[in-house]
């Protein structure tokens, strides 16, 4: 019998590299899972991962690495959808491919990318996507472009995410996102697509030069997929149409979040992306394959509508509230207690025997503290360490107003009683702190 050949899945810790990965491991293939980090429930799914920064790795490097590891099939996942601190486009898509390409010579190079017409490729994501493409088919020995739609997994990250959050809000998109033709891909065909192209492979097939939609027959609309998913989950019915305006407002704002380090699901990359659609024409795929994609109804009967399914998508767009509202907690206090309340608070601190001095000097240092927290938590690498030290001095401010001033928790605002919710939704924060 023939052995299975090793696949290279490059960013196996993202929503499509993951589950290609447990789906090749399940069905007996060797996988050699690579990306820049996994999480700890992912290595111990993964069996041996290996964390590099493949993106700055050279292209005699990465050979390197596939031919130590004896990999025979590369699956490139990886991709970014707009320039952030984890790359630019251009260099995660198309620079990227280049190495690829001769990082690859004698396997089979297996690029994910977009479905869509060139025509219609106006963002930086999708012209990069092309442009990786083209590099591939214009250099590559032997390749297989898959061109999946909106892909439905059993982890939820990005587009798959935001959808299940719209799908449990009484609100329909706006007209003009609504009515884009998305076409939807179950996990399952992406994977089973990969292990055919390796089983050909093993049987000593090397004329893969392909290009692939990979979706089923019939596209719906943006809307009809949101709706067939609040079904799925029993959301309650859209009484509601979201204004345009609203929606662009919110990609600007996932805009600045990214900028932070955020990987926010709407962005206005994101939002031109869904205007474009997702269409394309599987019949080549369906006649090379012999296989009859799965629907988007087939695709949601694998992810049961569980109790977690729907917790998180109820607290998905909480996420972005929780955390904005911390901030502004947090910056907003220190800003007010250093600047219009600044001789109200020095006075609450002479009133226990500080001096004059001593007192507003104390009083710079908490509000700077409370401004840099609030810093902190804005920013996606520093949040953990910012909501800890949130938790932290609020417990300091608790115990100094009990041993110094109990009279404090008796001011008829609740200045000090607001603070136990505060600390809770900071817990709060932390549990949703991770987004894989």
């Amino acid at each position: 019998m023939t052995p299975l050949p090793t696949i290279a899945i490059l960013g196996a810790s993202g929503l499509i590299g993951e589950a290609l990965a447990r789906h090749l491991q399940g069905e007996g293939f060797p996988v050699l899972a690579l990306a820049r980090r996994f999480t700890p429930a992912q290595r111990q799914a993964l069996g041996r991962p290996i964390e590099r920064p493949l993106i700055e790795a050279s292209a005699a490097d990465l050979a390197r690495l596939l031919a130590d590891e004896g990999a025979a099939i590369v699956v490139n996942c990886i991709g970014v959808l707009q320039d952030s601190g984890k790359g630019t486009a251009q260099a995660v898509h198309r620079d990227f491919a280049a190495r690829l390409v001769e990082a690859t010579r004698g396997r089979l190079l297996v690029q994910i990318s977009i479905p869509g017409r060139e025509a219609d490729d106006h963002t930086p994501f999708s012209t990069t996507k092309r442009e990786a493409e083209r590099v591939i088919a214009e250099s590559a020995e032997a390749f297989a472009i898959l061109r999946p739609g909106f892909v439905w997994a059993p982890a939820a990250f990005g587009g798959s995410a935001l959808v299940r959050a719209l799908a449990m809000l009484p609100v329909a998109l706006p007209a003009r996102e609504a009515a884009s033709p998305f076409a939807a891909t179950d996990m399952c065909d992406i994977a089973r697509t990969v292990a055919f192209l390796a089983q050909q492979w093993a049987g000593g097939r090397r004329d893969w030069r392909v290009t692939w939609d990979v979706m089923e027959r019939r596209p719906g609309t943006v809307e009809s997929v949101v709706e067939a998913v609040r079904r799925h989950l029993g959301g309650p019915p859209a009484r509601l149409r979201l204004p345009g305006f609203l929606m662009a407002a919110g990609a600007r704002a996932g805009d600045l979040a990214a900028r932070l380090g955020w990987s926010p699901p709407i962005r206005t990359t994101a939002l031109k992306e869904m205007r474009r659609g997702v269409s394309g024409d599987p019949s080549a795929w369906i006649a090379a394959t012999g296989f009859e994609p799965a629907s988007l109804d087939d695709a949601l009967s694998h992810t049961p509508a569980t109790v977690q399914e729907r917790w998180f998508a109820r607290l998905y767009l909480l996420k972005a509230l929780v955390f904005t509202m911390l901030v502004l907690f947090w910056l907003v206090s220190g800003l007010v207690a250093l600047t219009v309340s600044f001789e109200a608070a020095s006075a609450i601190l002479i009133g226990l025997g500080l001096p004059v001095g001593l007192a507003k000097g104390a009083t710079v240092l908490t509000s700077l503290l409370d401004i840099q927290i609030g810093t902190m938590i804005a920013t996606r690498r520093t949040a953990r360490l910012g909501l800890w030290s949130a938790i932290a001095l609020s417990l300091l401010y608790v115990l100094g107003a009990i041993l110094f001033d109990p009279e404090l928790w008796l001011d008829p605002l609740g200045a000090m009683v607001k603070t136990l919710p505060a600390l809770v939704l900071t817990l709060v924060a932390l549990a949703l702190l991770t987004e894989r």
